[in-house]
């Protein structure tokens, strides 16, 4: 029987994800500093395996982060026999693309622009049929 990856296991693997894209250190990188294949890590990522203490503490030694990160904005640990699992933006930031979304959301100065992008992405994102593709640019009315 093949047991699902326990929640804090899939949280500590995003963090590691996080962070390692966060450095652009790819998973072959982190493998070779571990001694591991790359395919490790990706389990480690994905939290199918869970990462030991020592492993952990080499991690964070390689990605220059206090261990405690990994954890941060963690789910609650098993209460009450049941298993609580709580949405985290680490899930969603450790995508490289929503990764790379925020990070070009960051650099946009203009707060007026920011405050366009970010209804852009709302009315998109909501299915509004009133965004209209314009080949390089997209308008929505607002």
């Amino acid at each position: 029987m093949r047991k699902t990856p326990d929640a804090i296991d899939r949280h500590v693997g995003a963090r590691i994800r996080l962070r390692r894209n966060m450095l652009g250190v790819s998973q072959e990188k982190l493998a070779e500093g571990l001694g591991l294949t790359f395919q490790q890590v990706q389990k480690y990522e994905k939290g199918t395996n869970r990462v030991g203490a020592s492993r952990l503490q080499h991690i964070a030694a390689i990605l220059d982060t206090p261990i405690t990160y990994f954890f941060e904005e963690g789910p609650d640990p098993v209460v009450s026999g049941v298993e609580v699992d709580c949405d985290s933006p680490t899930l969603l930031l450790a995508s490289k693309d929503c990764l790379a979304l925020a990070r070009a959301f960051a650099a946009i100065e203009d707060k007026v622009v920011q405050q366009k992008v970010l209804s852009l992405v709302r009315a998109l994102s909501s299915g509004q049929t009133d965004a209209v593709d314009l080949g390089n640019q997209v308008q929505v009315s607002v």
